[in-house]
């Protein structure tokens, strides 16, 4: 499994380190839903996965949090007071409840209609999955 992510990280130019441990990401989720409230999304998000899949951090640490969001560009006290008062412990178990009524049960899982691809895919694997549900290229 782990060589097919390393192949398909390297394709799609992402980091991946060599990580030893997976942490509880859920906390990272609730900020992730707060970020994206802020249009800030992308850039936590990038953050957030190249701090766990790149370089190890244990993103389930309120200060790994904190600089996450700083580095996302948002505010470091107010994202603190997110995840204390777990602000969007709501809008996430929704999502998840979204995810496990359509069958989802790992990530990454790419949907359209009533097919699924899960896991890492490389690009051609998710164009065939488009081009095959009607979208067109351009």
């Amino acid at each position: 499994m782990m060589q097919n992510l390393r192949k398909r990280s390297a394709e799609l130019g992402l980091s991946l380190g060599n990580r030893q441990k997976t942490y509880n990401s859920r906390l990272a989720q609730e900020l992730g839903k707060w970020a994206e409230s802020k249009n800030a999304g992308d850039a936590f998000h990038a953050a957030a996965f190249k701090a766990y899949f790149a370089d190890g951090k244990n993103i389930a640490k309120l200060p790994v949090l904190l600089d996450l969001a700083e580095s996302a560009g948002l505010n470091r006290e107010e994202a603190e007071s997110v995840i204390l008062n777990r602000m969007f412990k709501k809008a996430v178990d929704e999502n998840w409840a979204l995810s496990w009524k359509n069958g989802i049960k790992a990530v990454p899982t790419f949907m359209m209609k009533n097919y699924q691809l899960v896991g890492a895919q490389s690009y051609s694997t998710l164009e065939k999955l488009l081009i095959s549900n009607g979208v067109k290229t351009k």
